[in-house]
């Protein structure tokens, strides 16, 4: 995009009359506009120029043509967005070009009011899609292994299954008491995977009744039940060809745990209400604190279903047995907190430390962080440490660990 924020366009046009008409009208309107006389002469620049926004091109033109030119393009930059100038003789060309990825077509003689619409709609789409890019870049980056803050032997053991199933499409069980970071785990197996691209869509499962958990995981026709005043895709038609995290699996009820087995077996499913068969393409993670063996024993869940989801099981440690990585945890949420809160403290003092690892945290993780967060809101405006007396009292006193 142009330093003034109009965006860049290339115009590819054998005729100099019509490269200097739309040069000179986009470069009024502050657009940044490069000009090339043939095909060849246009790949050479989008070769050596990376923020080109919009390629306009004509359809005809000798030695390298307009669709041969996108082709080439979209191997080199496939978020361009690419308009086609034609005569009306060539329109069919032209939105065969449209079938192999070109935005939009522009007939001669052109309006150049229509022209400036179309480009501008053009301009809207490459920026939306980079701007897909960069967010989609940034929650990778966000649960890359390193940035999933422990260090301690059993987080390790944690990272590196996750690492060697990231990619697979095997469903995995995450285990853990409530506050350890299970679904921060199934995010980084998400976005560590080939599915990345794609959504993650996460359901807790105990919030809601059996006939919402059913509706809200797969869909309801209109009139299905009471309140169904339309139809209504459900998470696993919403998360096709990504990831769906079933968090509190253990509380799902029966009829429910029915038809998710035969999604996982089949791939396939109905609405609530309707009788379309659904195919879908979802990789399963789903969570418990609960114990599924016991559950399974006493007749809660079914024996099927636990040995479907648990292909592979990730079990995350209570934070008690991995106090070595309080500290970094703690430098973690000051970072955060302070940042948010516009704070000066950039650590925890030694003996407020000390007072933290002393705690055995029965609400693991989370806890913790709220517990950052609370020192760090409670704090005088000039302080630059945690000191014990802004940590909670059972904290200090190492109550209720």
């Amino acid at each position: 995009m142009a330093e003034n924020g109009a965006g860049t366009i290339l115009i590819a046009d054998d005729e100099p009359n019509i490269r200097r008409v739309l040069e000179a009208a986009f470069a009024k309107d502050g657009y940044t506009v490069l000009t090339a006389e043939n095909g060849r002469k246009a790949l050479d620049i989008v070769a050596v120029e990376p923020n080109i926004d919009v390629l306009m091109s004509d359809l005809i033109m000798p030695d390298m043509n307009g669709v041969e030119l996108l082709e080439a393009v979209r191997e080199i930059n496939p978020s361009m967005s690419v308009l086609m100038i034609t005569a009306h003789g060539t329109i069919k060309s032209a939105v065969d070009a449209m079938r192999l990825g070109a935005f939009d077509y522009i007939t001669k003689p052109f309006d150049m009011d229509e022209i400036k619409v179309v480009v501008k709609k053009a301009l809207e789409r490459r920026h939306l899609i980079n701007e897909n890019q960069d967010l989609r870049q940034q929650l990778k980056s966000r649960y890359k292994f390193d940035n999933i803050v422990g260090s301690s032997g059993r987080m390790q053991e944690v990272y590196k299954i996750v690492e060697r199933v990231a990619s697979s499409r095997a469903s995995v069980l995450i285990r853990g008491e409530s506050g350890t970071g299970k679904e921060l785990i199934a995010r980084a197996l998400h976005y560590n995977s080939n599915r990345a691209a794609m959504p993650f869509v996460p359901v807790v499962c105990v919030a809601l009744s059996e006939q919402l958990l059913e509706s809200e995981l797969f869909g309801h026709e209109k009139g299905s039940f009471t309140g169904a005043i339309g139809q209504k895709p459900g998470r696993f038609e919403m998360a096709h060809k990504g990831t769906l995290f079933l968090d509190e699996i253990g509380d799902i009820p029966g009829n429910v745990q029915m038809k998710l087995l035969r999604v996982l077996q089949e791939r396939e499913f109905e609405r609530v209400g309707g009788l379309k068969t659904i195919k879908v393409d979802v990789r399963v993670v789903t969570a418990t604190n609960q114990n599924l063996e016991t559950a399974v024993k006493e007749g809660k869940f079914r024996e099927d279903l636990f040995y479907r989801l648990q292909v592979v099981q990730i079990n995350l440690p209570p934070l008690r047995e991995r106090k070595e990585d309080i500290p970094a945890l703690v430098e973690h949420f000051i970072g955060k907190y302070a940042r948010d809160n516009g704070s000066d403290i950039k650590f925890a003092s030694p003996e407020a430390l000390e007072t933290m690892l002393q705690y055995n945290w029965p609400g693991n993780v989370r806890q913790l962080e709220n517990t950052v967060e609370r020192a760090i809101v409670l704090a005088d405006p000039d302080a630059q440490l945690i000191t014990p007396d802004l940590l909670p009292i059972e904290v200090q006193t190492h109550k209720g660990s």
